[in-house]
């Protein structure tokens, strides 16, 4: 709550930095660029999967984990839009050697993405974009939170990866989602974005409901009948990519999780 009063006490001040070359450093924060309706300060983005069709024409800066630091600084940025995750440590601090104004974006739940929306705004001196699109977006939440709440979250284990095991750590946004669409990460309580955790802790923990990204992650734990979500029919198949890319899209993503984990609501 301090954080996005802050924000809105500085876009209310009118201060505004104005930029006209901008690179993004994450396919996330170019889309929110584009939300924000500034696609055309943008001279350049990190590729990582399919772009957003305004950013089709526009200069690679290399690959996420592989940055082009030669190409990055032909293109003359006078702002970045980094992803911590996105860039190796190395080369993160050959950019802070740089001096190029960079913005730092690693939001851990909405409320800090809503905040990081309008604080971009403000940098790209789109400060009136900044505002609406994060009254938009907190109606949006406020809306599903009420929507799906339950009085006792359904416990739902988030499979990211199979060999070995993933999951996503309390402090990871897509923990959010879940706790939105009234369900609790029974990792929650890990404070690494993507740990890795075994099957026996899984068993132990005893989910209601198993998301995964593919058919065949969800079949592979009909092994264990003991397991709550099994025994229930609880195997649910999350198609949607829009969970991974934490943009203003991401609340619409969350809004289909909520459909997948909870229908009848």
């Amino acid at each position: 709550m301090r954080c996005w009063l802050a924000v809105l006490w500085l876009l209310a001040s009118g201060s505004t930095l104005a930029v006209e070359r901008v690179v993004s450093l994450a396919p996330s924060l170019s889309e929110i660029v584009v939300e924000l309706g500034a696609a055309d300060l943008l001279v350049g983005v990190l590729d990582a999967g399919e772009r957003p069709p305004a950013l089709q024409h526009l200069p690679s800066v290399g690959r996420y984990g592989q940055l082009d630091m030669e190409r990055l600084l032909s293109l003359k940025p006078d702002l970045l839009l980094l992803w911590p995750g996105s860039v190796g440590p190395a080369q993160r601090d050959q950019l802070a050697r740089l001096g190029i104004p960079t913005y730092v974006a690693e939001p851990h739940d909405f409320q800090q993405l809503i905040a990081q929306i309008a604080e971009i705004g403000e940098r790209l001196g789109r400060p009136q974009a900044g505002r609406e699109r994060a009254a938009q977006l907190s109606a949006q939440l406020a809306g599903l939170r009420r929507r799906y709440h339950r009085e006792q979250p359904l416990p739902v284990f988030y499979q990211v990866w199979d060999q070995p095991l993933y999951t996503v750590g309390g402090q990871q946004i897509i923990s959010d989602a879940m706790s939105v669409c009234g369900a609790r990460n029974v990792f929650a309580d890990l404070p690494l974005p993507a740990p890795q955790v075994s099957i026996e802790s899984v068993l132990q923990r005893n989910p209601q409901a198993i998301l995964a990204t593919t058919q065949s992650q969800l079949d592979s734990w009909k092994a264990w009948p003991q397991i709550a979500a099994v025994a229930q029919g609880r195997l649910l198949l999350v198609l949607d990519k829009g969970l991974e890319r934490p943009s203003g899209q991401m609340l619409a993503a969350t809004g289909r999780l909520c459909e997948l984990i909870a229908p009848e609501r």
